[in-house]
């Protein structure tokens, strides 16, 4: 085992990505995930990289474009409303075919909303991130050592796949402190950058091209790989936690900081008999359909959805695998008003005692 540390969750994500090859940062302040950009402004130059404090959301993500095109693993971060901004350039970057990562710590919404932490952007993040018609990878760790391991990790899928990675916490996780082992350092030289980079020539007197422009033909042949690509994902990549599932009667379904005091309810709940289990997607999208659609609905009375945010937006992804062979319920707080342990409990109790909606 290695050593441990006491740390923040924005700055424990920060080193994160710094260990995972990070040389490039573009990003713009808002709150609550300003301890990212606060660390790298510092961290970055000691390992050769760049900080960049762009003077907007929409010119830093274009900054990001750039450095991935030269093959730099590169990084930007933002709340909700700084990721809209950004939704453009995200979409350019899939167009264009260039990995990089994004993390967007919630905050309530809509509109400025509040800075209090919030999971108000899971339809932005698996079904709007921007136009076009692309998918990224979306995971959502539910502590600070996942959200470090997967941070660590998630540019190899961006690599892999020549595409952005999105990753989505939420105010809670970026600022509680918990103790994590952080990772090895990874060394990326720059004769590692990717083949298909602008700083690789590949044997020709001239330097590759990166563009999201193309022909008809062309871009419908780019669509249709990644189309293929996003069914691999299904088969691949989907990550999932089920929890005392096998048995259950009633099944919550919850993500990030709502799944884990949602588990501590399913805990105290099984302790008075109640048969209940929790799945927990880790990968929003690809959307964990198989272990919502394979629950042996013989036994399931009901699936309850508990989310920091009202109403309840992955609910609809549950409800089109019950495919009606059970009621869907929802519980949740909103606005930056935070789950507690005593209110889920009570919420998930009614609702089986009282079949609430």
């Amino acid at each position: 085992m290695g050593k441990k540390s006491f740390m923040k969750g924005n700055e424990a994500i920060a080193e994160a990505a710094v260990r995972g090859g990070c040389r490039f940062f573009a990003g713009y302040p808002i709150t609550p995930q300003n301890e990212i950009p606060e660390y790298l402004s510092w961290r970055l130059p000691e390992v050769g990289g760049s900080f960049v404090q762009g003077e907007s959301e929409i010119a830093s993500v274009n900054m990001v474009y750039g450095a991935s095109a030269m093959g730099i693993r590169c990084l930007t971060s933002s709340s909700g409303p700084g990721i809209s901004l950004k939704a453009e350039g995200i979409s350019y970057l899939a167009g264009a075919q260039l990995p990089a990562v994004i993390i967007n710590v919630s905050r309530g919404g809509p509109g400025l909303g509040s800075i209090q932490p919030a999971q108000s952007d899971y339809l932005q993040a698996t079904k709007a991130l921007g136009h076009g018609g692309f998918h990224t990878l979306v995971f959502a760790p539910n502590t600070v050592q996942e959200a470090v391991d997967t941070v660590y990790e998630a540019w190899e899928y961006a690599e892999r796949d020549r595409n952005p990675v999105f990753i989505l916490l939420d105010g809670c996780l970026g600022n509680i402190m918990e103790e994590v082992e952080l990772p090895e350092m990874k060394e990326i030289k720059p004769e590692d950058a990717p083949e298909w980079s602008l700083s690789r020539r590949n044997g020709r007197d001239y330097q590759n091209g990166i563009t999201s422009i193309y022909t008809e033909p062309l871009l419908e042949g780019l669509n249709a790989m990644a189309g293929e690509m996003y069914k691999q994902w299904e088969e691949d990549d989907v990550k999932v936690e089920e929890f005392m599932v096998d048995d259950a009667e009633y099944v919550v379904v919850a993500y990030g900081i709502a799944s884990r005091v949602s588990k501590e309810a399913v805990m105290k709940l099984r302790e008075k008999g109640i048969k209940i289990g929790l799945i927990r997607p880790i990968t929003l999208y690809p959307f964990p359909k198989a272990s919502i659609r394979n629950l042996d609905y013989s036994k399931v009375k009901g699936i309850i959805d508990i989310e920091m945010t009202i109403p309840a937006q992955m609910r609809d992804d549950i409800e089109l695998q019950v495919m009606g062979r059970c009621p869907v319920y929802e519980y949740g707080r909103s606005g930056g008003c935070l789950l507690d342990d005593d209110g889920v409990y009570e919420a998930i109790e009614e609702i089986i005692t009282g079949g609430a909606d």
